[in-house]
């Protein structure tokens, strides 16, 4: 197996990941609750991750704020980010070895614990 060397890869990671994600009993609900369009978040999450993994800024977005949003629809719990986890780490270590892919494990773990603490203090908040 190769590293996570260019984008054409992590368009790959991304789009098995997702076919992985919108399929799994616990997750994929919360996809199809939120109105989600394939064709449209796959090109953002390319880019999101190639900023992240190769410092060439091609995100503009905040993703917290969106989690924010859909959590207001559906309420996101511990399970629903520990199997993002499960999903993301089987397929990035199936798939890719090296560096890269270890990066990208560790950035979407420390990404996944500060959604989740952020989300539970908004909850908090709002009494949910």
């Amino acid at each position: 197996m190769n590293d996570i060397q260019h984008k054409e890869d992590i368009q790959y990671l991304v789009e098995t990941f997702y076919h992985s994600a919108l399929t799994d009993q616990l997750i994929g609900p919360v996809f199809r609750a939120a109105n989600f369009k394939l064709e449209a978040h796959i090109p953002v999450m390319v880019a999101f991750w190639e900023t992240i993994l190769f410092d060439v800024i091609t995100y503009k977005g905040n993703p917290m704020l969106k989690h924010l949003e859909l959590n207001r629809t559906v309420p996101l719990k511990p399970a629903h980010f520990e199997r993002w986890m499960k999903i993301w780490t089987d397929t990035v270590n199936n798939k890719f070895e090296g560096p890269i892919a270890q990066k990208a494990i560790v950035r979407a773990t420390s990404i996944a614990q500060l959604m989740e603490y952020k989300i539970n203090k908004a909850d908090q908040k709002t009494g949910l």
